[in-house]
Formats: structure tokens, sequence, C-alpha cells
């Protein structure tokens, strides 16, 4: 799947605490070892805003990436991984809710 990253968004803020951990509650699994583009072998350390691309989906979505993949600003190609709704009150509220 291809996705772009939607740059400026690190100022919004998570009730997850951080959007990793967002990643992370929504999806059930641990943090992957390296970041979620194909070619990438860096660990993921940001929870990073993206969009689908080529889509008539327009919402905003979680993928965990490395801090250089956080800055692109190019569409990037992400393995067989969940994407987490970064709509908080679809999120992080039915998470508090399971705890």
């Amino acid at each position: 799947m291809r996705v772009t990253n939607i740059n400026g968004t690190s100022d919004v803020d998570c009730s997850c605490g951080s959007w990793l951990i967002h990643w992370k509650a929504y999806s059930g699994k641990p943090v992957p070892p390296s970041c979620s583009v194909t070619t990438c072998y860096n660990r993921p350390t940001i929870g990073a805003h993206v969009q689908k691309d080529d889509s008539s989906d327009t919402g905003w979505y979680i993928v965990p990436l490395c801090e250089d993949h956080n800055e692109a600003k190019t569409s990037l190609e992400i393995g067989n991984i969940p994407l987490a709704p970064a709509n908080k009150a679809e999120t992080c509220e039915k998470v508090a809710v399971g705890r």
C-alpha cells in the first residue's frame, strides 16, 4: 500500500500518550522492529500521520515510521501493517473503556 506522510502534525496531541502508543493500542500489536516502509530497517520511533494514496478515502491514519521517513514529502510504500485511524474519538476513548 502506498501512503503519503502528512507533514506539520507534530502539534496534534493524543490522549494515549503518543501516536506510537495510539497505534499499538489500536492494532493490538507490538511496535514492529523496523519502520513500516518496506525498504527501511530503521527502528520506528514515531506514530506518523499518513493518508492513503490513490484513494477516495481522505481519512488520516497512524503508522510506525522512523524519523527519516516521518519527514518524507513523497509517497511511501508500506508493508502489511495495520493503519490506525487518527480519529481519537474512535480509538483512544475505546481503548480507555477497554482498560
